[in-house]
């Protein structure tokens, strides 16, 4: 993982000119659409700082880039490359919910054969916890219902690093333009 002092700089010019870019295009915005520039701009800048090395920054670039309207300003910011291709999805026929309803049925009649023991129980238990907690975590990740268990936990670990330094950043913005506001020159 890059030093965090780095990724914050990266980060704040990215992002600054990802919001002058996206406001030069439009001149008057409802506060909606500033909210949707900050937004689209801060996903943007996070994902460009990492260099399209990590499968989230992919995600959250093909996310921005698949609305039209985004397409533009995401050109700008990350420049004239296409965006990264979607990840594919497992190689079995059916989609992932399905495959889920599938399994939940099976449990469902075999339950009665296959209970498991007194003795195994807290682990049975366990089990179902932590891959319920692992299906949470793969939908919170950009991307992450594609990856494998050691995959996620990487991911998850530089998401978490890189969601810290934007808020950081963020945090430092309000209070400079705070102490703007209560001591103008």
């Amino acid at each position: 993982m890059r030093n965090i002092n780095s990724v914050k700089r990266e980060f704040l010019k990215k992002w600054m000119w990802g919001i002058r870019k996206y406001s030069s295009q439009k001149k008057n915005m409802s506060l909606l659409e500033r909210k949707k520039a900050i937004k689209l701009s801060a996903d943007l800048a996070m994902a460009s700082t990492r260099n399209k090395t990590t499968r989230w920054s992919k995600a959250l670039i093909a996310n921005a880039s698949k609305d039209g309207n985004n397409k533009v300003h995401t050109e700008h910011v990350l420049g004239s490359s296409p965006p990264p291709r979607r990840v594919r999805k497992s190689s079995t026929n059916y989609s992932h919910g399905t495959r889920i309803r599938s399994c939940r049925n099976t449990w469902r009649r075999n339950r009665a054969v296959h209970r498991p023991k007194d003795r195994s129980v807290a682990s049975f238990i366990a089990k179902k916890l932590v891959q319920k907690r692992t299906r949470r975590l793969k939908s919170l990740l950009p991307g992450g219902e594609f990856m494998d268990g050691v995959s996620l936990v990487e991911e998850t670990l530089d998401y978490i690093q890189s969601l810290k330094a934007q808020v950081e950043v963020m945090r430092c913005l309000v209070t400079a333009s705070e102490l703007m506001i209560l001591n103008p020159s």
